[in-house]
């Protein structure tokens, strides 16, 4: 089954986003808001068919067209034409979308599982990051002082110039995740840590999420808050010397937390074919939006195909 569901109710966003992006808001907003309205009781598994059985693989593919915009200087937006969809549930180790993961309790209320993740910044750098692959996310599911508009904290400063960025590299991060199942939908608690030191950072993760089924068509919303570390912050989104010597020197970020709405629509076609529509919006930490590489104080995500279900 191809569920595209999150790798964004808390609410804020900069005054700054332009009006589309104030009406795409208001939309997932009012979404959220009568879903919740019309909430049922919920399992862990809403829907027969959206669990993975144990002991078979899920594999899916969606083919369509979606692009990922990226909020990163001299860095084109990154266009999605497949979407994979590649999981395995044992009686307590999974694979699910290239992350591992360990069943430690599993009970109807709740789950709670070690886990890998990916990191969701390392994708504006490369244009294979498995990030940018599975965008489908899962099936389950001491710092400087806050630069809250971009070169403000530096006063007028002029438009900065660049030497060739240095590679930020890739890493996965590994922790624990808790899944609570209420009336009102999931909650989806999770801390990481970077497994292979490239930053040595840590991210927390606090995502609600919402599933609605009318007759052949599914709906899931959901909202997440997204705290990084600042040397999450400062690795990908900092200045090198060789970069701009200038801009080494004056731009350190603190931690800050990306927030985001997330929409996905589906129709079933068949037993086998889907229609897809996906849709994300992330505000952008006020720490990262005050960094001289980040253009954009928000980015997006939208995706529209078909999906098979082998």
């Amino acid at each position: 089954m191809v569920i595209f569901c999150s790798d964004s109710c808390l609410t804020r966003f900069s005054v700054s986003i332009p009006m589309k992006n104030k009406l795409l808001t208001s939309l997932l907003t009012t979404l959220l808001l009568s879903f919740a309205i019309q909430a049922e009781e919920q399992k862990a598994c809403h829907l027969d068919d959206e669990c993975v059985e144990v002991g078979q693989w899920q594999l899916g593919l969606a083919l369509g067209y979606g692009e990922r915009s990226n909020p990163v200087r001299d860095y084109d937006d990154i266009p999605i034409y497949l979407a994979p969809t590649l999981a395995y549930y044992g009686d307590s180790w999974f694979f699910d979308n290239g992350n591992l993961g360990y069943t430690l309790a599993e009970k109807e209320l709740f789950s709670l599982n070690l886990t890998t993740s990916f990191s969701s910044d390392s994708a504006y750098f490369y244009r294979w990051d498995p990030s940018n692959i599975f965008i489908s996310g899962t099936s389950q599911l001491s710092s400087a002082p806050a630069l809250t508009t971009r070169f403000q904290a530096f006063g007028a400063e002029p438009e900065p110039v660049f030497n060739e960025l240095e590679d930020r590299k890739f890493t996965l991060l590994g922790g624990a995740e808790a899944f609570i199942y209420t009336p009102m939908g999931i909650i989806n608690l999770a801390l990481a840590h970077d497994l292979f030191d490239v930053h040595s950072g840590m991210e927390a993760k606090v995502k609600w999420l919402y599933n609605l089924t009318l007759s052949d068509w599914k709906f899931e919303v959901a909202a997440v808050a997204n705290w990084k570390s600042e040397e999450i912050i400062n690795y990908y989104y900092g200045v090198r010397p060789s970069e701009n010597a200038y801009w080494s020197e004056r731009y350190h970020a603190g931690s800050g937390t990306n927030l985001g709405l997330e929409l996905t629509t589906q129709y079933m076609m068949t037993e086998h074919w889907d229609l897809l529509f996906l849709v994300r919006y992330t505000d952008l930490a006020d720490e990262i939006v005050a960094s001289p590489l980040v253009t954009e104080s928000y980015t997006n995500t939208y995706f529209i195909g078909t999906a098979y279900r082998f």
